[in-house]
């Protein structure tokens, strides 16, 4: 893909935390010019001044997916043109990049002649704006950003630093479609006021899910020069304008609120002028008030600070995209003329997705919000946020590609998807054979074993349902695999019992029934079995999908409902518990050949079309279903079982509320964690349904 060009990084630096690395160069024409160019961890390209795009899509270690964009409309004539190369060299564990060394790789081609190539044309500079020693942003992704506009000049000479050669990558098409860069900018702001600090304010010093350590890769306490998040929670704010066009003045103490209507997921910019040495915060958030300012309930750090001299005219842009509905920017000192705030768009291309008729109004919005929820996680692999992680699990995944067929006709980001985990090598943080529960990423020994059987279920639909051109024997070692692995829990029932690992059925107390004995891992492991058999025609594995199902329905059956588990007493005997999740319902009714007009699944029938609110949990412990994966079995399974018009009640009663306030479907239909989740597309199939079959 190059036929000149070498990696290249600054020297020394390609396992240093956060280093930012800018190469630059000149081309007399751009006309006719295509530009290769891949990086690690991620590039920003700017031609002339303009922004032209962010990469690479992400693959597995030793990989690298490569973009080819035409120049030619960004040509100057008269002057040379200057094409500028940011690269964040992050390198720490994430879980949504792998943990391997900085480097870039680029080449501008007119034809078959190289105008410029890394390693031999570029001049390289360490940034001199971006501070290298923050905090990070999340625990799932990287650092955060913290932007030194007080010098004037980026490409000074004693900014210069030395490039060396890296290893090479092994090379990949990008496959998936390029991301759209549509611009929004916003006419006016919300709210504005003045702000002051409360010592009594309840806030968080950090925000993570974990614990970010130096094995995750960070900088202590005392080397962090700023901690724009802390600060931000502890300013009271006092509103005293409503809202107005822009632009406005904000002197020290000041801010104002922007409200973008509906989530939106890119690069969030802002232009105006320093009438004085300025120190800016800009804090974001999915959901708050335009009234009042608040982060939301999701480990992240939801900031940016700017520092600018005196009478500095800025047109800022994030490096990273971001999800955001309200913005505030804040004078933390100075004084600064803001002329406007607006987001580049970073989500897969509307215009692409194939257009549906919606009848019903309310189901309509609902399905334009899964449309929304999927371009903003379907740029590069299928992601689970948008927001605090960006990372590609399985499961999810499942749902996501089915999506993806429906709206789009093509499978072109599950494609380098399911690509990237067949690239996966067992550096041991996993049993052999098994596969990372997200990636690319870094998982730190965990695992789901359950997330594994998902990704046989979606590679067999996949395969003989979405792009069957693709060879099946690609799929044959990862599947065996974790056939293998999973073949040293079976029982003399042929049941799974004791499986290692993070077992996880749902997000509620069903995860803590899934011991000895897990009724819903069987349900899953039934239809694994069964997926390999009819996928490659194996026989043993047909039968013992028969076998499996067979004894997961009779010996998980108490004559009301599906039981989650059952232990293995001090006598060697299995019993089961009275332990009994709505989602084990759905996991038999999908993948049990449970069938609710027998006599004996009566009541079970009458709880599915009631939502359980007849069942009576006197003497057991019930557990509803949480958003996920619980709601999305029993969406499934009302779809299976021809259930419209309870199907059409659970989508209006839980996704209804979501609409007006992001415009996205949540990650639990309370206000916590993500409200912008990619497996939630899937609703879109069930809307079409419900619209298609009305009597």
């Amino acid at each position: 893909m190059f036929k000149k060009a070498i990696p290249v990084f600054a020297k020394g630096k390609t396992t240093e935390c956060n280093y930012q690395l800018v190469l630059r160069g000149e081309a007399e024409s751009l006309k006719d010019t295509v530009i290769s160019i891949t990086a690690f961890s991620f590039y920003r390209l700017t031609v002339n001044g303009s922004f032209v795009s962010f990469g690479p899509a992400r693959t597995a270690k030793g990989y690298a997916r490569v973009d080819e964009i035409s120049l030619d409309k960004y040509n100057i004539v008269g002057k040379p043109n200057e094409v500028v190369i940011e690269v964040a060299g992050y390198y720490c564990r994430s879980l949504s990049t792998e943990h391997q060394p900085s480097f870039v790789v680029a080449e501008l081609k007119k034809g078959e002649d190289v105008l410029l190539a890394t390693g031999f044309d570029f001049d390289g500079y360490v940034s001199c704006r971006r501070l290298q020693k923050v905090e990070r942003y999340s625990a799932q992704r990287h650092f955060g950003e913290v932007w030194d506009y007080r010098e004037s000049n980026m490409f000074d000479p004693k900014y210069r630093v030395e490039l060396e050669e890296c290893p090479i990558p092994t090379y990949l098409p990008r496959r998936v479609p390029y991301a759209t860069y549509d611009c929004l900018d916003v006419k006016s702001f919300a709210s504005s006021g003045r702000f002051e600090f409360d010592e009594e304010r309840p806030y968080r010093l950090t925000r993570s899910s974990f614990t970010i350590d130096e094995h995750w890769g960070c900088y202590s306490e005392e080397e962090v020069e700023t901690h724009p998040y802390r600060w931000l929670q502890r300013q009271k704010q006092i509103q005293t304008t409503e809202g107005a066009e822009f632009p406005i003045l904000l002197n020290e103490g000041n801010y104002v609120i922007i409200d973008l209507e509906k989530i939106k997921v890119g690069f969030l910019k802002w232009s105006g002028k320093a009438l004085a040495d300025c120190d800016i915060v800009l804090g974001f958030s999915e959901l708050c008030s335009p009234n009042e300012f608040e982060f939301t309930n999701i480990n992240c750090q939801n900031v940016i600070e700017y520092f600018i001299p005196d009478g500095k005219e800025v047109d800022i842009m994030s490096f990273e995209p971001y999800t955001c509905r309200f913005a505030i920017i804040m004078v933390k000192k100075g004084m600064l003329r803001l002329s406007s705030f607006g987001i580049c768009k970073f989500e897969y291309d509307m215009t692409k997705l194939i257009k549906r008729d919606i009848k019903d109004a309310e189901l309509r919005k609902i399905y334009e919000a899964a449309e929304n929820s999927f371009a903003h996680n379907a740029v590069d692999i299928f992601t689970d946020c948008p927001s605090r992680e960006r990372a590609g699990w399985l499961c999810d995944s499942f749902f996501t590609g089915r999506a993806e067929y429906f709206l789009t006709g093509k499978t072109l980001v599950e494609d380098a998807f399911l690509e990237n985990y067949t690239l996966y090598t067992n550096d041991g943080n996993v049993p052999v054979g098994l596969l990372p529960m997200c990636f690319p990423g870094d998982f730190n020994g965990n695992f789901i074993p359950q997330w594994n059987m998902w990704y046989i279920i979606e590679v067999k639909e996949y395969l003989t349902e979405r792009n069957t051109s693709v060879d099946k024997e690609f799929f044959r070692d990862s599947i065996y695999g974790i056939l293998g692995w999973l073949e040293k829990f079976e029982n003399d029932d042929g049941l799974l019992e004791g499986v290692e690992g993070w077992n996880f059925v749902e997000w509620s107390t069903a995860n803590e029934w899934v011991q000895d004995v897990n009724y819903p891992t069987n349900f899953l492991y039934s239809e694994v079995l069964k997926s390999v058999g009819e996928l490659y025609g194996d026989e043993n594995a047909a039968e013992k999908a028969k076998k499996v199902r067979k004894a997961a329905r009779e010996l998980g059956f108490d004559g009301e409902v599906f039981v989650d588990n059952a232990i293995r007493g001090e006598d060697g005997a299995l019993r089961n518990t009275k332990n009994s999740s709505e989602a084990c319902q759905y996991y038999a009714l999908l993948f049990g050949e449970v069938d609710l007009e027998l006599p004996e699944y009566a009541k079970l029938k009458q709880y599915v079309h009631d939502n359980f609110t007849s069942f009576n949990t006197e003497g057991r412990e019930f557990v509803p279903v949480n958003a996920f994966i619980g709601l999305y079995l029993r969406i499934y399974a009302l779809m299976k079982l021809g259930k419209k018009e309870l199907l059409e009640s659970d989508i209006k009663s839980f996704f209804g509320g979501m609409v007006a306030s992001t415009g996205t479907l949540w990650e639990y239909k309370q206000h916590k964690g993500s409200y912008d989740h990619g497996f939630t597309s899937f609703s879109a199939l069930a809307i079409d349904y419900v619209d298609k079959n009305r009597e």
